[in-house]
């Protein structure tokens, strides 16, 4: 069964035979799944007053535990974000009473970010809606599929971040 991408494919064969086409398989497919999936993801983090950089600083914070405060510089590279972006999400975090930033105990100078009550109660609120569309996005593959993609894009990421296993 042929994708749009394998049309691509064709085409350019068809157009450049000296050329290897094979990579835009993997490329092609992976910008059209990412596609595909982040309305769906929007959808999600709408319907609980989010989007996902809110979410990504939300979640974090959450998974990192509540007796764990992260600084802007451990949430900067978690979001993989600038200086500036982690400031403006956590502005707005703070400006909705999500989180809060309080001057480190141990250092003046260093500021903690920690979850308040209502962004706890708004991640676990929005966490299990997120993870459905998740499961739903991908239904089509079956645990053994989901277990080798995962496996593929782990290396591939190791290869592209220079992250040794």
């Amino acid at each position: 069964m042929a994708d749009h991408v394998d049309t691509v494919l064709a085409q350019w064969a068809r157009q450049r035979p000296d050329l290897d086409v094979s990579p835009m398989a993997v490329i092609g497919r992976l910008k059209r799944v990412v596609a595909a999936l982040e309305p769906e993801m929007r959808r999600t983090f709408a319907a609980h007053g989010l989007d996902a950089a809110s979410f990504d600083v939300l979640a974090t914070l959450r998974r990192n535990g509540p007796d764990r405060p992260l600084t802007p510089a451990e949430l900067m590279r978690s979001a993989m974000v600038t200086s500036g972006a982690i400031t403006q999400r956590l502005d707005r975090l703070q400006a909705n009473g999500l989180v809060t930033r309080s001057p480190s105990p141990t250092d003046g100078r260093v500021v903690l970010v920690s979850l308040t009550d209502e962004g706890l109660a708004l991640i676990d609120g929005a966490l299990p809606d997120h993870l459905a569309t998740e499961e739903r996005l991908l239904a089509g593959l079956d645990p053994a599929a989901r277990d080798g993609l995962a496996a593929t894009l782990r290396t591939l990421l190791e290869t592209l971040e220079g992250t040794p296993r």
